[in-house]
């Protein structure tokens, strides 16, 4: 208890833990609705696809002194059309034609971050995060980021839930599904982006798999899914950022391990799909 009021007492009068508190539940809130998207349509390899390729944009972004967002989601795209390029015109599965460009794009970042050594430019921070260094300016961006995708979500909503569940039926009623995905792909691009600075690119896809994971073990309807997951990632960001400032820990780790807390609760407890109750179920059966 004493360590919970040092925390609130330390967050009431330090504004940059005010802001890395902020920019935890809004980042926690993003991507655990993107999430279920990604879940549903089982594009996890994709989600760390697209979140390991922003890095070579966000290098020479500040190579050349644009912003980082404008950089990420170029890099993003281009990974993501280029992964459906290859797997189109050649005998490689999806699944690898993942693998080969988000490696290489990632590859290319770690070279591209070793070759500004000696320049006074560090950016290591990218790779894993500091949610207590985010600044005024990341978190405007990231309260951006999160209103543009609630816009997209609402407007598209019922031709990314038909193509979520149905592609064929979609196809059928002359939806696009493949500017549907490309477009669910630019979503999870400007998500990355809002997560750099909190979770890291290494960490990031984490915060886009474990809540919306956890959500989906608590329920059967997806519109309770959309509300579950995001509050799942805002208390995984709360108590992650607990952890990072009580007991002196990387920031971007805490958070992604309370998420990761809260999946193996619903798989031990969850009502319906937990392990023990599925235990004492059967055996109240037997």
């Amino acid at each position: 208890m004493n360590q919970v009021a040092n925390f609130i007492d330390q967050l009431l009068r330090y504004p940059y833990l005010q802001q890395a508190f902020i920019a935890a539940v809004l980042v926690g809130i993003i991507c655990g609705i993107i999430g279920c998207y990604i879940i549903l349509r089982g594009m996890a390899l994709m989600g760390d696809a697209i979140s390991h390729a922003v890095l070579p944009g966000v290098v020479i972004a500040y190579m050349i002194g644009v912003s980082y967002f404008i950089g990420a989601v170029i890099t993003g795209v281009l990974t993501a059309l280029a992964i459906g390029y290859v797997s189109q015109n050649s005998r490689i599965k999806d699944d690898s034609a993942i693998g080969i460009m988000f490696t290489a794009a990632f590859a290319l970042g770690i070279i591209l971050i070793t070759g500004l050594r000696g320049t006074g430019v560090d950016l290591w921070h990218i790779l894993f995060g500091n949610v207590l260094a985010v600044s005024t300016t990341d978190l405007w961006l990231i309260f951006s980021i999160g209103i543009l995708i609630f816009i997209l979500i609402f407007v598209f909503y019922r031709p990314l839930l038909l193509s979520t569940f149905d592609p064929t039926m979609a196809k059928a009623t002359g939806l696009n599904v493949k500017y549907i995905h490309y477009g669910l792909m630019l979503m999870l691009s400007f998500v990355t982006v809002a997560s750099l600075q909190t979770v890291g690119i290494v960490l990031v896809v984490a915060m886009l798999i474990t809540p919306g994971a956890t959500a989906y073990l608590l329920t059967d309807r997806f519109q309770i899914m959309l509300i579950l997951s995001p509050i799942c990632g805002a208390l995984a960001g709360v108590v992650g950022l607990f952890v990072s400032v009580v007991y002196d820990v990387a920031s971007g780790a805490s958070i992604v391990l309370a998420a990761t807390a809260f999946f193996m609760l619903a798989f031990l407890f969850s009502p319906k799909q937990g392990i023990v109750i599925k235990f004492f179920r059967a055996r109240q059966h037997a």
